[in-house]
């Protein structure tokens, strides 16, 4: 089996895109959508026709509702192509802003079940600031269930767990991104491989102080940059690949052992936390990769929320 094939035994395969013609090739389960993705996709020549013809039929309405089913559309051609999931995002520059982002996220849950899909088959994606993980705690408890996103922290994943979150992403590769230029020209790349990659110990810690404990939240491993990354945590519960890395995958042969267990987890030297809105924000505070690539990451996405305004307000 190919190394992609023998993932799959130990963790659920997702992928990160919004190019559904290249998804079938990599049977994945789920798959997951962003501001960025989105763009990308629809400044493909294969997608200009959905964008124009969903941009048509919503003439005369408000820009954020016709960017909602443009989104909303692309959620629903993947969905003919995966089994399982699609994550669709709410706009990032909702991201310090609880109610918004609760509204944001049910007008979107609403599209979906126009079209005649189950909650089960959708996660909203939300910031996990302190709002969004409280947006993400109402929706939740009204049974949409959500996809925490832009997570470099293990207060931020604390905070989700606590929330009753369906399933975290935290970003491995931009973690790794952070120490490797902050460490410049002492950077060491080999010593920083696999199981000693920050991203990868930040997702590792994750994991199994939810197993110890017994947080029913899933961890999906985003964001990678190498398959080095991935291999390193096979047995995850989820892993969120590009198409890029996904067909690397698929093209080695060298068996893959698995490097994250639920039963080993058990053993964690974890103590159980619990972050209330100060301890959280200090905890953040504190943690100056994560603050930075946090709000990085919200900036990068507002822009291309914004490039994708501008290219319907052309249509």
């Amino acid at each position: 089996m190919n190394q992609l094939e023998q993932l799959k035994a130990f963790t659920t395969v997702v992928a990160d895109t919004g190019n559904f013609l290249q998804l079938a090739q990599f049977t994945p389960r789920d798959a997951t959508t962003n501001p960025s993705l989105i763009l990308k996709a629809v400044q493909s020549p294969d997608y200009a026709p959905l964008l124009q013809e969903t941009v048509a039929r919503l003439k005369g309405r408000p820009l954020d509702e016709i960017v909602d089913a443009v989104l909303v559309r692309f959620g629903l051609e993947i969905l003919k192509v995966v089994p399982g999931r699609v994550s669709t995002e709410v706009d990032a520059r909702l991201s310090f802003d609880s109610k918004a982002s609760v509204a944001r996220a049910r007008r979107l849950m609403g599209m979906y079940e126009a079209q005649g899909i189950g909650r089960d088959r959708v996660l909203i994606k939300v910031a996990s600031t302190w709002e969004g993980i409280q947006a993400a705690r109402e929706l939740e408890r009204d049974g949409i269930h959500c996809n925490l996103t832009l997570l470099f922290s293990f207060c931020q994943a604390v905070a989700c767990g606590e929330a009753g979150v369906q399933l975290i992403s935290p970003f491995v590769g931009r973690i790794y991104d952070w120490y490797k230029k902050s460490a410049g020209a002492a950077w060491d790349e080999q010593a920083h491989a696999g199981a000693n990659d920050p991203g990868v110990k930040s997702v590792a810690s994750i994991f199994n102080y939810y197993k110890k404990f017994g947080i029913a939240t899933e961890v999906m491993g985003a964001s990678f940059r190498n398959i080095g990354q991935i291999q390193a945590l096979a047995g995850c519960d989820l892993l969120t690949i590009s198409p890029e890395l996904l067909a690397q995958l698929q093209a080695a042969e060298a068996p893959l052992t698995r490097a994250l267990d639920a039963e080993a987890a058990l053993q964690s030297e974890h103590v159980h936390l619990h972050l209330d809105e100060a301890a959280f924000r200090f905890a953040l505070n504190q943690d100056a990769m994560a603050t930075e690539k946090l709000a990085e990451g919200i900036r990068l996405f507002a822009a291309d929320a914004v490039k994708l305004d501008h290219m319907i307000e052309s249509l």
